[in-house]
């Protein structure tokens, strides 16, 4: 026999059978009745029946005592039986528990009881615990809805008229010292769509010594009660008296027996006041609300307790604001309560009101008035805007009531209803308490004697029990030490960060461990701490708090999420709404309605209600209103939520009236089929009601020979998924399937009976069909295709998937695939989309052995990006926090944001945080890191598929990373970094520009290390619009030496710029501000503000130049070269302030005349130091140039800068030399240094080619060019820089063109000067005297040697006797006529004639009339024609006659050559100088040089003269010969002299 499963005993439950009658009369009516006569007279005439009715009650009840006393020791037995196995074998019988029975799960409709029950064993005996979601059920907390019972291991969990909450997963937990383990149940509540029944039974709650059946053992019978003539919603005013009141009949009627009566304000049991006044009249219950406050507001219920059972009516009262004194005042607060007491104040707590009179509450007063007396005195001068305050300056022992009113800008609220009265006293001081007088409400308190002399040791435990912006309270306990007399306590404050502790009440005090601190400044930090004290001294300071910052520490609650409507009766709606998230202390909600487009809202509940659903009765029926809630704590009240959706007023009972609950789905399809269950798969209705669908709830049927079955349940929970397994089906029956959707609302209608599907095992080897297809990210060329696996997989797993794609409206022939090979994700992002057009798509999945059905296609999606679609972005704040952001302009009041990775989504993903904030939803990335990795995406619902997506790559990471780190530590961004700069009188300006900087910014100012502020030395400056930062000094001691800094900082961004000034930085930027400072001072008279300069103009002209400023009339400007004054020869302009002075000087023959300059070549000179000086009365200033050494080389440098630029370009010409090369310029200069070159290499000059200069013309001549001489020629110009060149090439065509060139003018230049000529001249005209005679000679040349020839009259002459003609030497020609006679006049003429040409001289011959013997003279011509009367030709000498005059010969100048510069020599062709005539008649020596007859010059070309006629310059016309010793009286000789006269000395 297995020992553990013996049997111990039997346990019998014994049930109660109800029976059902009622009298219908009343207490009244039955006293009156048995008073009759009538009833006298049936009495004894059934006098007999009664006795044996009487017989039979007094047997049934001996039979209920035997039975009780039966059970009694059965029950013993088994103890006893127990107990005796457990001494036996203790080990085999203790067991953990085990549930022999389960909870079974249910559904019901609003309004009925459910009872859910479980059989448990195990030993020790089980502790049960019943769960709601989690949460442990405590009956005392809710009573009435909950009801507890354990029996003989029987244990049941009653839930009293379930409402739409109350659908939940219920846990019971049995535990013993073995184990513990769990069985779970749910229950669904499901709302009426016909007529409500609101009679159906509910189970009853009975006394413990009360049967199942309702049999009431101590009266032998069971009681029914009916309440009857119901109290229904009622509506009052404050200030009014209301009263409820119900009819009870209850059968049988015992004339002594009274049920309990109880009356419940929101499941609160109500209790006689002088508020509230209840009455029992033996069938009526009563209850008078003797004068109406807001607090009177709530759900009333009516309890009638029998030994039965009971009975309950429930019914709201709404209480509405009485009329404000003051139009526009709030409505009074309410729930006053004294929340904590002790001797030193009272904290006061209320509720805000629901009307604040049209404009915001401002704040609130408190009244206090000791209990006796009707004085009220505001405690606060100031209004106070939290919800609780404490009260000071109570007197010890006595009691206090309090009210509290609500003030805005228009007025004061009527006050709130008292408070119970609260004593002035420490809680321990209460259990002590005596008797208190009446008329005082003093509370006398009995101390033991003190003993003295001991000082109490510090307080511990000291803490913040509350803290608002108005006060701070402090507990404590009291000190171990208190010494043998009473102790008081003084609070002491310190500012956070200081040790200076102050004495917050110096004057009394503080009586109980408890204190509320006032006057604290808002935002400040303080600790607080306590001393004891007693009348030995006071004790030591206990531990110091935390320092805290006054404020209010509790947040105003957030605006409740969607409000829901949903009809209810003909004057009443149920409004739903989302809770108010993260709410603190959360004290309940208000909701206003309004008909639609009045916007005058009407509050609907007067006092707060602490659910989500709420009944607003009172509305006018077939009206549209709309609703909107809010929610309070005691820091205020929130926003408004959003306004519902409109709705009318009308009952929700039958006639086929929309709902806010769901369409049906549509769409079931079996994705897997086993022998006894299928997997159903449907889609979404298309409207989802008036909130998110919570669930589905799927039923089935058989069907039978095409005939339909009855509906069952084939899941009581509701599922959230698309998706269902139906089990406990039957194999190879054919089946329907319905599906309905739930939400927030209520269960919506069924969806059409499914297709026929028989239910047997699938076999094949491909898998099922993917379900659940979804379209996201809608985009004009894109979207992203989502759908989940199979649920049947084949005989391998799913290894891919296929996606088919065709437009909407094409035949089933235009599927065509979008992947060619599978994708292994659940999501394909498809491509290539043509905007505009309507797609269909299917999937298909793959497994080893082939590729399954396509799934159902998707509905039909349109390719175009919808107004207002945004993409998701990546954002890095301030903080370096790197998020996702998802925004959305298409948002419902419903709609929610659902985030995804790799398009699974985040419930709890540790390393992400979801914010939501309006249309905007942010993913933050916690700790960004390769793991983060994947498909970010954002679904909105509630939208018509708003989405987006982002793909987080690994370089994504890493950039990110890098721009996080950047936001994180920022650094103000600098335009430039710290610099300093002279300003006038050298003072020094340090500064920086940020590129942006808020108002926010500071900046500190570092000297080594040591900050510097503001003062006589520093000046600071910072321009936050500009970014500039300035700091100056007026000067820069020794002592400024050093680092100076600018730190910088705006928020979390820093930044700083350093300066180093030390050593040769700080001495010369030191140097540099005493300079600007001299410079200033300088400036304070006439000054230069450019300082003498020069410049050389094209002209090469050098000016110098100076600007000056300052200046006035009577000022005066010096200019001095080494140091003596130049007089400059130009008036000053100082209203251009600029002076010039050029280099240069007159020439002689412009010496008189001041407009005549001529401007000589600058040369070494004029080197030198130049000043000017420019001064008045106010003072002077110098400037000096020097220009000696590198300082005139440097201006000779750019004199010939000037002149190379205005060189022309190299030419070539052809001489008889050979071949030119020449540049001309603007203007030459004997320093210029120019080099020439061949083939880029300097030339070395020889005889053959030399260079020079002519006037301003820069030449190289090739002389005798030959074919080595072809190439390219330059000259190059120096000018201290990169110089400058100018090039020619001679070579080819223009090499062979110069050189034929060169070859003619050498050719006719031998000619010309070979040819024969007459090198010196005959006279024009020749007058001789008769008989005279007559010598003329000449000079000859010409190569061959010419031959000469004369005539005269044009007639060949011979040389005679008469005629001497001779041609000496090869040189000299002479014409002699021995004796002039009148024959001889005529014209004569010499011809030279060689193989070069010929050339010719005649004269005039006329003989006068003889003069006497004067003798013979010789006349010779210079190359002008001139007569020259000089020495004879040698070999002839010839006596001299005296006294013969010997006329002058001007001696004719010869041209001089130019001289070449020792650097660039000029060869100039020879001029050839003819011999002095002299009066002898002798031929010149044969070594004098040929008198040429012309020079040529340089570009002329060959002359074509073969004879040049002479003129000879006469005096008077004519040479006159005279006798050398003058004339007889007058008369002339005229002897002729045949010998020439010697010149004069």
């Amino acid at each position: 026999m297995d020992k553990e499963n013996q049997i111990i005993g039997y346990v019998v439950p014994i049930y109660r059978g109800s029976q059902e009658y009622a009298s219908g009369l009343s207490d009244t009516e039955e006293a009156r009745l048995k008073g009759s006569s009538g009833y006298m007279a049936r009495r004894g005439l059934f006098s007999s029946a009664m006795e044996m009715e009487r017989s039979e009650h007094h047997t049934s009840r001996r039979s209920v005592m035997r039975e009780s006393a039966e059970r009694i020791s059965l029950t013993k037995r088994i103890h006893d039986n127990e107990e005796y196995h457990k001494r036996m074998n203790e080990d085999n019988l203790m067991h953990t528990p085990e549930f022999v029975i389960k909870p079974r799960s249910h559904t019901v409709w609003e309004k009925q009881c459910v009872r859910l029950h479980c059989t448990v064993s195990g030993w020790p005996e089980p502790r049960v615990v019943w769960y709601k979601n989690n949460v442990s059920i405590d009956p005392m907390a809710n009573p009435g809805k909950y009801k507890l019972e354990s029996k003989y291991n029987v244990h049941s969990l009653e839930i009293n008229r379930c409402d739409f909450d109350d659908t939940a997963q219920y846990r019971v937990s049995a535990m013993n010292s073995k184990g513990e383990l769990s069985a779970f149940a749910s229950v669904v509540v499901k709302r009426f769509k016909g007529e409500v029944d609101e009679s159906l039974p509910v189970p009853s709650q009975q006394k413990a010594n009360s049967r199942s059946d309702g049999w009431a053992c101590e009266y032998g019978i069971t009681f029914e009660t009916h309440v009857v003539d119901k109290f229904g919603v009622s509506f009052g005013r404050e200030g009014e008296t209301l009263s409820l009141g119900c009819t009870v009949v209850i059968y049988p009627n015992l004339q002594r027996y009274k049920p309990e009566i109880e009356w419940f304000r929101d499941d609160k049991l109500l209790t006689p006041s002088k508020w509230i006044q209840t009455h029992w009249s033996g069938d009526q219950a009563t209850l008078t609300l003797t004068h109406l406050n807001k607090e009177d507001e709530g759900l009333y219920t009516l309890r009638v307790t029998t030994k039965s059972g009971y009975e309950t009516h429930s019914a709201y009262v709404f209480v509405r604001d009485a009329d404000a004194e003051v139009e526009g005042a709030p409505g009074s607060p309410l729930d006053v309560v004294c929340q904590d007491a002790n001797k030193d104040y009272i904290i006061i707590s209320w509720k805000q009101p629901a009307v604040d009179g049209g404009s915001a509450i401002l704040g609130y007063f408190v009244d206090r008035c000791e209990v006796g007396t009707t004085n009220w005195i505001q405690c606060n001068d100031t209004p106070v805007k939290f919800a609780r305050y404490p009260v000071t300056g109570l007197v010890e022992g006595r009691s206090y009531i309090f009210r509290v009113r609500a003030v805005n800008k228009t007025g004061m609220s009527h006050p709130s209803r008292v408070s119970l009265p609260a004593a002035a006293m420490d809680p321990a001081d209460r259990a002590r308490k005596g008797t208190s007088a009446p008329w005082t409400g003093q509370i006398i308190v009995t101390e033991e004697e003190p003993a003295e002399g001991v000082v109490p040791s510090k307080p511990c435990e000291l803490t913040i029990t509350e803290a608002t912006r108005n006060y701070v309270v402090l507990s404590w306990k009291p000190p171990g030490e208190k010494g043998h007399e009473g102790i008081m306590y003084y609070v002491e404050k310190c500012v956070a960060g200081s040790d200076s502790w102050q004495r917050v009440n110096t004057e009394i005090p503080v009586k109980s461990p408890r204190f509320a601190l006032f006057d604290l400044a808002e935002g400040k930090s303080y600790s607080f701490r306590v001393r004891a004290c007693n009348s030995a001294g006071v004790g030591e300071p206990s531990e110091p708090t935390e320092p805290t910052t006054v404020g209010d520490k509790l947040d105003i609650p957030a605006a409740p999420g969607r409000v829901v409507p949903t009809r209810n009766t003909d004057t009443s709606v149920v409004v739903s709404w989302e809770a108010s998230k993260d709410a603190k202390e959360l004290i309940g909600y208000y909701i206003e309605s309004s008909l639609v487009g009045k916007n005058q809202w009407e509050p609907c509940n007067n006092k707060p209600v602490k659910g989500k659903r709420f009944i607003c009765h009172g509305l006018t029926t077939e009206e549209s209103y709309v609703f909107r809630v809010r929610a309070l704590n005691a820091a205020g009240l929130s926003d408004f939520s959003q306004e519902s959706e409109a709705i009318k007023v009308k009952a929700a009972i039958g006639g086929g009236i929309p709902h806010a609950s769901p369409a049906p789905p549509f769409g079931i399809t079996v994705l897997e089929c086993e022998r006894d269950s299928m997997v159903l798969a449907w889609k979404q209705p298309a409207f989802i009601g008036g909130a998110d669908i919570t669930g589905y709830f799927v039923d089935y049927r058989e069907v039978v020979g095409g005939v339909p079955g009855k509906w069952h349940e084939a899941n009581i929970k509701s599922v959230s998924e698309r998706a269902y397994r139906v089990s406990e089906l039957k194999e190879n029956m054919d089946y329907q399937f319905q599906v309905r959707a739930a939400n927030m609302a209520g269960v919506g209608i069924p969806s059409a009976p499914s297709e026929v599907f028989r239910c047997e095992e699938w076999t094949i080897a491909v898998p099922g069909p993917p379900h659940d297809l979804q379209a996201l990210e809608v985009r004009k060329t894109s979207l992203t295709l989502l759908w989940k696996p199979p649920v049947y997989q084949g005989r391998d797993e799913v290894n891919g998937y296929y996606v088919d794609i065709k437009e909407a409206a094409a035949g089933i022939e235009a599927w065509r695939g979008v992947n060619e090979k599978a994708c292994t994700s659940r999501y394909l992002k498809v491509s290539n989309l043509k905007e505009g057009e309507t797609y269909v798509f299917r999937v298909r999945a793959q497994n080893k052995a082939g590729v399954s059905k396509p799934s159902e296609a998707t509905e039909p999606v349109l390719a175009d990006t919808k107004p207002g679609t945004k993409d998701m972005v990546v954002d890095v704040d301030d903080d370096g926090v790197v998020s996702l952001v998802f925004e959305c302009s298409l948002m419902t009041p419903d709609s929610k944001f659902v985030w995804s990775k790799n398009y699974e989504e985040m419930t709890e993903n540790p390393r992400m945080t979801i914010e939501t904030k309006g249309g905007k939803s942010r993913a933050i990335f916690n700790n960004l890191d390769v793991e983060d990795i994947g498909i970010y995406s954002c679904i909105v619902t509630h939208t018509d598929g708003a989405s987006g997506s982002y793909a987080l790559t690994e370089e994504g990471v890493k950039e990110l990373l890098k721009v996080s780190h950047d936001h994180k530590f920022p650094i103000i961004p600098l335009k430039t970094e710290l610099a300093v700069e002279l300003q006038e009188k050298g003072r020094v300006r340090f500064w920086l520009q940020a590129e942006k900087i808020s108002a926010n910014g500071k900046v500190e100012y570092v000297f080594n290390d040591n900050v510097i502020s503001q003062g006589e030395k520093y000046k600071m400056n910072f321009d936050k619009n500009t970014g500039v930062i300035e700091m100056f000094m007026d000067s820069l001691s020794n002592q400024d030496e050093g680092t100076y800094t600018f730190q910088l900082q705006d928020g979390k961004a820093t930044n700083q710029s350093s300066l180093v000034l030390i050593g040769d930085v700080f001495k010369q930027l030191q140097k540099e501000a005493e300079f600007q400072r001299k410079e200033w001072t300088r400036k304070q008279g006439p000054h230069f503000v450019e300082y003498l300069s020069y410049e050389v103009t094209p002209d090469c002209i050098v000016r110098l130049r100076c600007k000056v400023g300052n200046m006035k009339k009577d000022s005066v400007a010096l200019w001095y070269k080494d140091g003596r004054e130049i007089k400059a020869n130009e008036k000053l302009d100082f209203s251009e302030g600029v002076l010039n002075l050029e280099i240069a000087q007159r020439t002689g023959a412009a010496a008189g005349d001041d407009s005549v300059w001529k401007k000589l070549k600058i040369s070494r000179k004029d080197s030198g130091v130049y000043e000017t000086i420019v001064k008045d009365d106010r003072g002077k200033d110098t400037s000096k140039l020097n220009l000696t050494d590198q300082g005139f080389k440097d201006l000779m440098n750019q004199v010939f800068s000037v002149i190379a630029n205005s060189s022309t370009p190299l030419k070539i010409q052809s001489t008889e030399e050979g071949i030119r090369l020449y540049t001309f310029v603007n203007y030459y200069n004997d320093e210029l240094h120019v080099t020439w070159k061949y083939k880029d290499s300097a030339i070395a000059f020889s005889d053959r080619i030399k260079s020079g200069v002519v006037g301003e013309q820069l030449w190289l001549q090739i002389s005798e060019p030959t074919e080595k001489d072809k190439g390219k020629y330059a000259i190059e110009f120096f000018d201290g820089k990169g110089g400058l060149q100018r090039t020619v090439e001679l070579a080819g065509q223009a090499f062979d063109d110069a050189f034929a060139e060169f070859q003619r003018l050498k050719a006719a230049a031998i000619a010309e000067r070979n040819r024969a000529r007459v090198a010196g001249g005959l006279p024009d005209v020749v007058t001789i005297q008769e008989g005279k005679a007559l010598n003329l000679t000449c000079n000859i040349s010409g190569d061959p040697l010419p031959e000469v020839t004369w005539l005269k009259n044009d007639r060949e002459m011979v040389s005679d006797d008469h005629y001497l003609l001779k041609f000496e030497s090869g040189k000299f020609a002479s014409f002699t006529i021995t004796q002039v006679n009148t024959a001889d006049s005529g014209k004569y003429s010499i011809l030279v004639k060689n193989k070069y040409g010929t050339e010719s001289g005649e004269f005039t011959l006329k003989v006068t009339e003889s003069l006497g013997d004067i003798g013979g003279s010789s006349y010779l011509t210079d190359a002008d024609g001139n007569v020259v009367i000089g020495q004879p030709p040698p070999k002839a000498a010839t006596p001299k006659p005296s006294k013969t005059p010997t006329p002058k010969t001007p001696t004719p100048q010869t041209p001089k050559a130019q001289t070449p510069t020792p650097q660039t020599p000029t060869p100039a062709p020879a001029t050839p100088t003819p011999p002095t005539p002299t009066p002898t008649p002798e031929v010149p020596d044969s070594s004098a040089p040929p008198t040429p007859s012309g020079t040529p010059t340089p570009g002329d070309g060959p002359k074509k003269k073969v004879v040049e006629k002479k003129k000879v310059i006469k005096r008077k016309d004519s040479v006159g010969l005279k006798s050398p010793g003058g004339s007889r009286e007058g008369t002339p000789n005229t002897t002729p002299c045949t010998t020439p006269l010697p010149p004069e000395d």
